[in-house]
């Protein structure tokens, strides 16, 4: 059990109010006045919070360490990297092929490629890119997918706040103040799996959508995924109309297999993002694609631009191929979709003996929980599933040193690391914190 008191977070929540909105650096980290979490170390699997607590993490910083924190193979080689060539320059290096080179080798979808800092960029740059190469404007997004903090994509069906029994769709809504209204012009919105949805949008709009925008596996959604049908119906929909298919691979990238989600379902994105498992926690992110598409970026009058200062520095470059070459070279992913599927089991051991009805979405590397009768296939679907449940059991869990996000939203991510982690003392932890929050309603 977590301690009551938590003296040292307090007093950093307090001074951190004085420097920065909410006390946090990034909107998402404020868990409220008791429940902010600040950390003194990481290493493997495991967080220490500065009151010394230490948690078995299973957030994983949303997604970005596939091997662990801290990982030596790919910290030695940033170290090197550092003290024998530098941080940053404004000009190139052979590491940037080495690393495009690598992706290469790992997904056929690729012939070039272009780095970027952050999820948020790569799809700012491939979505640019995609209309450059169209010459054309909207882009067809899917609900419940989650592209980055750029205000285009921050708009969102407010499923919370909808009946699952409204014929309607959910209202479209910004998610929060400060993006302009102007900003969805040219954004259309489908749920997943929908057939009837693609051919009407298609049908009104086709002559103006340069892309098909979608997570393959809504890693903000909790891993709910494409059907195999409808990922071949988007391949079809964008060929037969000129349009572009990109697909946002931020968080199933190097994660849910070598080649990412396209490697499972046997279907190539015109243009793919990158980012989070590709550098085990540093900050490098990529897009790329066909060298026809990928070359609309040119200093050429009606070309495309992209750069940024910071894109390709040797910090995240030497940390993506040191990580890329790891899962390559080893079983590494083979390691944690094992751990995954034993999780999944004993989980589901506990659900059963409550008689919580219950399924699993998405890849054993990043899967999702779901309390219901069957497993969603859209936004809409998760709705349906009891996730206040599921909140409390996450709360639980946190208190009793497992350390998740506590919405059914976000999947459990799962590391290499994990492979220490002691799977009889999870269920047991698991089991009591069901038993807390079934006498908790």
């Amino acid at each position: 059990m977590t301690k009551p008191l938590k003296p040292q977070s307090n007093a950093m929540l307090k001074r951190a109010h004085e420097n920065m909105p909410l006390g946090v650096a990034d909107s998402y980290r404020y868990w409220g006045e008791e429940n902010t979490v600040f950390l003194s170390s990481m290493k493997g699997c495991t967080i220490t919070d500065c009151d010394q607590q230490t948690f078995v993490d299973f957030r994983l910083a949303y997604g970005p360490i596939i091997l662990g924190y801290r990982d030596e193979r790919v910290d030695n080689e940033v170290i090197n990297a550092i003290t024998s060539v530098g941080t940053i320059s404004g000009f190139s290096t052979g590491l940037d092929s080495d690393v495009v080179e690598l992706v290469k080798s790992l997904c056929p979808n690729i012939d070039k490629m272009r780095f970027a800092n952050s999820g948020t960029e790569a799809v700012i740059g491939a979505v640019r890119t995609a209309r450059g190469f169209t010459k054309r404007n909207k882009i067809v997004v899917v609900e419940g997918g989650f592209h980055g903090l750029h205000d285009e994509v921050m708009w969102k069906s407010d499923v919370d706040n909808w009946e699952v029994t409204d014929e309607n769709a959910p209202e479209i809504i910004p998610f929060g103040a400060g993006i302009p209204q102007s900003t969805r012009e040219h954004q259309v919105s489908v749920p997943l799996n929908d057939f009837k949805a693609i051919d009407t949008v298609f049908a009104e709009h086709g002559h103006d959508i340069a892309a098909i925008l979608i997570e393959p596996i809504m890693g903000n959604c909790g891993s709910i995924a494409s059907t195999q049908a409808y990922m071949q119906k988007l391949r079809d929909a964008c060929d037969t109309n000129g349009s572009l298919l990109i697909m946002d691979e931020v968080k199933t990238g190097f994660r849910v297999a070598k080649g990412g989600a396209q490697a499972l379902y046997g279907i190539y994105a015109d243009l793919t993002t990158y980012a989070k498992a590709m550098g085990n926690g540093y900050p490098i992110a990529a897009f790329g694609g066909k060298a026809n598409v990928m070359d609309a970026i040119s200093f050429a009058k009606d070309g495309v631009t992209h750069g940024g200062t910071y894109t390709a520095n040797m910090v995240a470059l030497s940390a993506a191929k040191a990580t890329l070459t790891v899962l390559k070279e080893t079983d590494a992913l083979e390691t944690i979709a094992t751990v995954g599927q034993k999780i999944q089991a004993l989980l589901s051991r506990v659900f059963t003996k409550f008689d919580i009805e219950h399924c699993f979405a998405g890849p054993d590397a990043m899967f999702g929980v779901h309390f219901g009768s069957e497993v969603p296939q859209n936004y809409r679907d998760w709705k349906k599933t009891n996730s206040d449940l599921y909140t409390q059991f996450a709360l639980n869990l946190i208190d009793n040193g497992v350390m998740l996000e506590p919405d059914s939203r976000e999947p459990w991510f799962i590391c290499e690391a994990h492979q220490t982690v002691d799977l009889k003392w999870l269920e047991q932890v698991a089991e009591q914190s069901m038993s807390a929050a079934i006498n908790a309603q």
